[in-house]
């Protein structure tokens, strides 16, 4: 099935009659005036949106806080064609012009990636129309525009008694910046990342053509596209699987002290015939009274013994599960997480359960976020690294970094679980290890502004590095989530023998290097090396 229809086709008569009066203009434009990175060639532009060439400044800043590069122009998109329109002009302009685009959903890039410093960035939560379309049936999807929230689709699709299979632990995300990148959470060991469970995209190219894609139809830009980092064209529209939504969810916290014991039960649930429907897991290193802390939200099995039981001083494994069920099937749930919390060896006075709504189960980490926003804590520098590590080198790397390296309590999360391979799809741009299970490790850090401690910016980065120079060093075959490198020597060596293919796919799609300029991986005006 495809999002063509009259309206559709019409609307992109319109967009073809624009483009060849634009190509008329620029053609003459170009000519006579070399503008570089001037703005000034965008406001002939006839759209149904617009632009904005004075309030720009949000769209310098980003979730992690360290980057802030000014755009010429913020562009609020009313349909697609506002977008294609403005990237067909900038393409025609060549490279006589520097300016660049971005895609900016709801800003949480880490490193400036949703950035272009003088040039456009689209703000594409300005792009609502058409809404949300939810189909019931056999197989139910959802389509929505590339700048839809996830948590807006878990409310929409849970009014059909549907859900998508796969998330992020955060849901104030839009779908775009989510599949441009992977999107994982604690179901990916089950139904893979976000990008495994898309059906088909519309993408704007770097020429401005809109393209219908799937793995049927115009397959090799359907699968550059997810995970490409936003390189090779813009996500205006999703089709997105979809599954029937339970009603309540069992929430189950254990601990471990010991790490190969931990692993051995996460990896041995991930291949269970019996699932957990989420499965992740946390490092606590020096937490004082960790039990406690959870009795706000869990309740003990023996509250007794876990009075008794100290963190002061330790290193300890979190296991975090949870279980989907409905009211009328309790009794068979309880029985089923019994059974297979029996087979597990954490240590048994911290089994901590706690039953909650489904949507307030997904949405949890946005009850931190408002109470770190009340007190001044949401919007400071965040210099998280989030890593992919095979299997058969996690405990050499744990052995070092929680050993070692990570001594005092953490600034912040540090997730630890392990996925299968299988549920990935190697067509994708995005870069795994070499085996069957890999772990995601990420250190999801918070510093404070003005702090020159252990909580300060520049100690986290030199911990961050410490780790990443281990890792090079020991040989672990890691590679980097959400990467950030600076040359693209380091990029050629993240992607490795896939950086031919990578490099292909940049020259197809967006062969002047327009977009993304923020990830560093491309710069306008300089050719494209595959090898």
């Amino acid at each position: 099935m495809r999002y063509t229809s009259a309206n559709f086709l019409k609307q992109r008569n319109i967009f073809f009659i624009r483009g060849f009066i634009i190509l008329l203009f620029t053609s003459l434009t170009v000519k006579i005036n070399l503008c570089f990175s001037n703005p000034l060639p965008l406001k002939t532009l006839e759209l149904d949106g617009h632009f904005n060439f004075d309030e720009v400044h949000h769209a310098a800043k980003d979730f992690g806080n360290r980057f802030q590069f000014l755009p010429a122009a913020v562009l609020h998109p009313k349909s697609v064609f506002d977008i294609a329109i403005t990237i067909r002009h900038i393409w025609q302009m060549g490279t006589s012009s520097e300016l660049t685009v971005a895609a900016r959903g709801h800003g949480h890039s880490l490193q400036g990636q949703s950035q272009a410093h003088r040039g456009v960035v689209i703000n594409m939560e300005s792009l609502k129309n058409p809404g949300m379309q939810i189909h019931t049936g056999k197989f139910p999807y959802v389509d929505v525009y590339g700048g839809e929230l996830w948590i807006n689709i878990l409310h929409d699709s849970l009014k059909f008694g549907l859900a998508p299979k796969s998330w992020t632990d955060y849901l104030h995300l839009t779908v775009g910046g989510t599949l441009s990148n992977a999107g994982i959470s604690g179901q990916a060991f089950r139904h893979g990342p976000q990008i495994s469970n898309v059906h088909q995209l519309e993408v704007v190219t770097g020429k401005g053509d809109v393209v219908n894609c799937s793995k049927e139809e115009n397959g090799d830009l359907f699968h550059s596209v997810l995970g490409g980092l936003g390189q090779f064209g813009i996500i205006t529209r999703a089709r997105i699987s979809l599954e029937t939504a339970p009603a309540m969810v069992k929430w189950i916290r254990v601990l471990y002290s010991d790490f190969a014991t931990f692993t051995r039960d996460q990896e041995s649930l991930i291949s269970a015939e019996t699932m957990f429907d989420y499965i992740e897991g946390f490092v606590i290193i020096n937490r004082t009274g960790l039990l406690n802390n959870w009795r706000s939200s869990f309740s003990p099995q023996d509250p007794a013994q876990a009075s008794q039981f100290n963190s002061d001083g330790k290193t300890l494994f979190c296991l975090e599960l949870a279980k989907y069920f409905n009211l009328d099937k309790t009794e068979t749930v309880n029985q089923e997480v019994e059974k297979m919390l029996a087979q597990l060896s954490y240590i048994p006075s911290t089994l901590f359960m706690s039953e909650v709504t489904y949507v307030d189960f997904l949405d949890r980490v946005h009850v931190s976020e408002v109470k770190l926003r009340s007190k001044g804590l949401w919007e400071v520098p965040h210099p998280w690294l989030n890593l992919l590590i095979p299997k058969s080198k996690i405990h050499i790397f744990a052995e070092e970094v929680f050993g070692n390296i990570l001594t005092q309590t953490s600034n912040g999360p540090v997730l630890i679980y392990p996925v299968n391979k299988s549920k990935w799809d190697n067509r994708t741009s995005v870069v795994i290890p070499e085996e069957d299970i890999f772990y995601l490790v990420a250190f999801l850090s918070s510093a404070v502004p003005s702090s020159t401690g252990t909580d300060g910016l520049e100690h986290i980065l030199t911990q961050n590095k410490r780790i990443l120079e281990f890792c090079e060093t020991a040989h672990l075959g890691v590679k980097q989530y959400l990467p950030h490198y600076a040359t693209q020597e380091e990029w050629r060596a993240h992607f490795g023998p896939r950086w031919e293919v990578f490099a292909q796919r940049k020259s197809a799609y967006d062969p002047l290097a327009i977009f993304a300029p923020g990830q560093r991986i491309f710069q306008k005006g300089n050719s494209i090396h595959f090898s």
